[in-house]
Order: structure tokens, then sequence, then C-alpha cells
């Protein structure tokens, strides 16, 4: 197979939390892999919350622009270099990776994961269902019977934790922004649904839930992390999987207005309760068995994937990479219903 000399690539002009002020589309050689590595034709892209955190210098304080944006894709490898023998020619992976925004993307072979097809749906498992998985193992301690709380649960990794806890025997509350959400996240298994432009998250945790949520997976950060705190059980475990509420603004989580106003120290000492921080990348050995278990779970349908491919939005379907920035602001608007992706 003949490949191009050249391809597009979203590329990071400078650093900032603007995707669309800070990036442009720029054609560049297409990679040769080295020793250990593939090169893979991409055919799907994830968006994720976590783009902007890539773009501002937020995981990489060193990095400087430009350089290419983006972090999960999924395709075909179409050319291995040497010493790449557990891969071959036409074998579709996913993968985790700086840069994955092109339309070419080298990757190191021990971190391209081996899918049956380009599926995105496959794609999704990789690093949303990865982080819901293996942060409600390690951190979560699921057990069946307990009463797991999950923040934006109709976005692309709450919709796994959803489905994981509910498997595991628990009672599942999720929060969302609107009916059509609602509808998805009763589809999927949520025992309780707090559309919380329809009602007060506060209220509803009070005199529901209140002091009775064993496992929070907290995404959003601001007023949901104070309540959900506030509100946890006996011994019970608050995961930070994120902060969106403060992704945008330029200080991200280290802006005022999100630090906490509850007694942390003290409400966690009262309930021998534990706020447990998780970043995916530090627990790199944990992937090939949790990817496992969700591509079969997947395979036999007991966990769906939605996925957003903007079929239903005014500058949608969000299809080449000229769509991405279309992509990430569709995200962080909060409309969409489960993962979002863009077709390459």
């Amino acid at each position: 197979m003949a490949l191009p000399a050249t391809a597009k690539q979203v590329t990071a002009i400078k650093l900032g939390t603007n995707f669309r002020e800070i990036t442009e589309i720029r054609k560049v050689p297409v990679p040769k892999p080295q020793a250990g590595q593939v090169l893979v034709k991409t055919k799907f892209v994830g968006i994720n919350a976590s783009d902007i955190n890539l773009t501002s210098g937020r995981y990489n304080l060193a990095i400087k622009p430009p350089f290419p944006a983006g972090l999960e894709g999924i395709g075909p490898i179409v050319a291995v270099g040497e010493g790449v023998t557990n891969l071959k020619i036409g074998q579709a992976v996913a993968f985790l990776q700086n840069g994955s925004f092109a339309e070419y993307v080298i990757v190191p072979a021990d971190k391209a994961v081996p899918v049956p097809s380009s599926d995105p749906g496959l794609l999704s498992i990789v690093l949303s269902g990865l982080t819901a998985s293996i942060s409600l193992e390690q951190d979560g301690n699921l057990k069946a019977g307990e009463t797991v709380l999950v923040t934006a649960a109709a976005g692309g990794t709450g919709q796994f934790a959803v489905q994981i806890a509910k498997l595991a025997g628990c009672h599942v509350i999720g929060t969302c922004s609107s009916p059509e959400k609602a509808d998805f996240l009763k589809s999927i298994g949520c025992d309780r649904v707090i559309n919380y432009k329809k009602e007060s998250f506060e209220e509803v945790i009070t005199k529901e839930y209140s002091n009775k949520l064993d496992v929070v997976y907290e995404c959003v950060g601001k007023e949901m992390f104070d309540i959900s705190v506030k509100n946890l059980a006996v011994k019970g475990r608050l995961i930070v999987i994120g902060a969106i509420s403060g992704y945008e603004n330029a200080d991200g989580l280290d802006s005022t207005e999100m630090i906490s106003k509850q007694p942390i120290a003290a409400l966690c000492l009262r309930k021998s309760a534990s706020i447990r921080g998780f970043f995916l990348l530090h627990y790199v050995k944990e992937f090939p068995r949790h990817i496992a278990t969700l591509a079969k779970q997947y395979a036999e349908g007991k966990i769906k994937v939605n996925l957003d491919k903007g079929e239903n939005v005014a500058n949608g379907p969000f299809k080449g990479l000229e769509k991405t920035v279309d992509a990430v602001e569709y995200m962080f608007s909060r409309k969409n219903i489960g993962k979002v992706i863009v077709e390459v």
C-alpha cells in the first residue's frame, strides 16, 4: 500500500483552552515508524474534556507549541517498524497517544491495543471505558447493594460507570441536564436520574440520599463535588475523575472557584471516608485485563456504548479533522449523549 507524502494534523499553535483559537489544520509529512513503532491510519478519534488540558500545557509543563493535539484514536496499522512481531499491517488497533488528531499517527507497538475492527465503540472502551472500569475497581471497591452516584452520567465515561456499577449490583444515581439524557440513563439502568435543570441536585441528595453515598464517581467539580463530599456514607469513597467545570477556565483546577467550601478533613475523619484522585496512565498494567473484560461485555451486549457523531447538530455530522473544533465545543456545551467522536 503506497502511503501519501503528507497528511492532515490538528496542530496546537499556542497554549490555551480555547480549542478553536489555538489550533489549526496543517499538512505534515507522513512519518515512518522506527524500531518498536507502528504507523496507524486513523479512522475515528475520540473527543475528551482532557483535550484542552493537553493544549493548555497542564499535562506537560515543558511542552511548547507547535505540537499535535488529541489523545485517542482507532484504525488499521499501515506500516510497522523493525522488531515489531506481534502486530501486522491491516490489524486494527486503538491507542492513547498525544497527537491523535491526525490522519496518520505513530504509536509505540506496546501501546497499540489490538481490537477486532475499527468499530468506534471499541475506541470508547480504551479511554472512557478503562477510566470507569479501573477506577471503580481500584478506588471504588464496589460491593453489591451499595449506592453509587455518577456525575455527568450521560457523558463518554459516565455511561460506562453507570453500567459497571449496575453490573456490580449497586443502586445507581446519575446526573444529567436534559430529558433526552435522562431517558438515555434510564435505558442503561440508572435507578435514579437527577436532571439538575429540572430539580435541585442538592435537594434530591439531601432528602433521598443524605449520608448514604457509598461511592461517588465525580467528574464535574464545584457544587457537585461539595454536595457529594458532604453526603458520603460511613466509609464512603469519592473518586475524582476530573472537574470539567473548571477546565475552560485559564487557571483550570487552580482557580479559586474550584476550591471546596466543605471542611473536607473533618468530614472524612468523622465518617472514615476518603477522596481519591484517579489518573488513567498510572494504571497501565491494568489495561489488558480491563480491556478484555469490557470488550467481551460489549460484544455480549452487557454494556452498551452510545456514540455521538453530531448527526443532530447544526454544524454536524463530525466528519473530517476540520470538525474536531466543532466536536470539542459541542462536548463542552454538555449537550452530547455518550462519547463524542469524529470520523477522520
